[in-house]
């Protein structure tokens, strides 16, 4: 039996109604856009993010490449460099040689020269043919100095084998034992590189 005194049962009739028939199709169809919609999304999402990480994959690998091909070039560079600088030193060197080697040549001509001026009498010092074999002395000694060369004179000095060779020894009161009490035969050096030992006497 309905109990027509208790409004409650009726409230809740109509709160658990289904429902119409009208209503359904419109929920249904609702719902089902809802569903589309997220499963929409989710396929771009999932159809982007491969694609947007290979983009950066790529972009590092290329920015690596660019970095190692900059490394090379500046290796390869500064090889070239240095390899530059060394041929000229070397080519400089060797021609340094070549010319030192050549001047060293033309050392026992200088020699000539000093031992003729050296026993020259005195009666034709002033000849006219004296003055022009003194101008060709005085161009080797122009050559020798634009190499920078010089003699080697050591009369009074200590001996020194780097720069002096001694082929005899004898007493002196002028000069100390161990020292060059005559030059025989002048050395020449350029620099630190000797062309020829200075001949010379020690005190002993």
């Amino acid at each position: 039996m309905t109990d027509v005194n208790n409004p409650t049962n009726e409230l809740e009739k109509e709160a658990i109604e289904e429902p119409t028939a009208d209503e359904q199709p419109e929920a249904l169809e609702e719902t089902a856009d809802e569903t589309a919609e997220s499963t929409e999304s989710a396929d771009v999402d999932k159809s982007d993010l491969p694609e947007g990480i290979n983009l950066m994959q790529a972009f590092i690998e290329a920015q690596k490449e660019a970095q190692a091909n900059k490394d090379g070039w500046q290796r390869a560079r500064a090889e070239f460099a240095n390899f530059k600088r060394r041929t000229e030193r070397e080519r400089s060197e060797l021609f340094q040689r070549a010319s030192l080697d050549t001047l060293k040549a033309l050392l026992p001509i200088i020699d000539d020269f000093d031992r003729a001026f050296e026993s020259m009498p005195e009666d034709i010092s002033e000849h006219a043919w004296i003055g022009g074999v003194s101008m060709i002395q005085r161009k080797f000694l122009t050559l020798l100095e634009q190499y920078e060369i010089e003699a080697i004179d050591p009369a009074g000095e200590p001996f020194d084998p780097n720069l002096h060779q001694a082929i005899g020894a004898e007493e002196s009161e002028e000069v100390e034992s161990g020292h060059v009490t005559e030059t025989l035969q002048k050395g020449y050096r350029a620099g630190d590189n000797v062309l020829r030992l200075a001949l010379v006497k020690v005190a002993s």
